[in-house]
């Protein structure tokens, strides 16, 4: 039987916390960067946890038991 892959587009946007939740980036911060103020960039810095409704889908994607 082969081994069943894990969705790769998933895998490179979510990494599993040491909790069993999942953590991401933001969204819009990778290019047209100039016109967007620096309070803006500043805010989507760092990482967030998933919402709880979508770990049933990601733990799907990355096929997570």
């Amino acid at each position: 039987m082969p081994k069943a892959k894990i969705h790769s587009g998933a895998a490179k946007r979510f990494k599993k916390t040491s909790s069993g939740n999942y953590k991401r980036k933001s969204a819009n911060k990778s290019h047209i960067l100039t016109k967007m103020t620096t309070k803006r960039k500043r805010q989507l810095r760092g990482t967030s946890e998933i919402h709880k409704n979508d770990k049933v889908l990601i733990d799907r994607m990355m096929r997570a038991k």
